[in-house]
């Protein structure tokens, strides 16, 4: 028994003699746009930053080392620096 004889379809014929369609070179596509608040742009940059600072530590090790190699000098401790860092802490927290 031979089952590729019967009813003599051929599946390539159907894909074949099918018609080709228009080329698709005169197709014009509509262009999209979109528009951001500018709340949504203070948003983003927001969160942004605090990815940053999420990724940023808390207590720089390489300026603490240069604080700790300074405070070695005995001439480095004088009035004027320590008014200047009192002075420096006490503006960081607004008063």
């Amino acid at each position: 028994m031979r089952i590729d004889q019967i009813g003599g379809v051929n599946p390539l014929n159907n894909i074949q003699n099918t018609k080709r369609t228009q080329s698709t070179d005169s197709y014009k596509s509509a262009s999209d746009s979109i528009s951001v608040s500018d709340d949504a742009k203070v948003m983003a940059e927001a969160y942004y930053l605090k990815g940053i600072a999420d990724e940023t530590p808390d207590v720089r090790m390489d300026l603490v080392a240069q604080i700790k190699e300074k405070i070695k000098d005995p001439n480095y401790l004088s009035q004027q620096v320590l008014s200047s860092t009192a002075d420096k802490i006490l503006a960081a927290y607004g008063l």
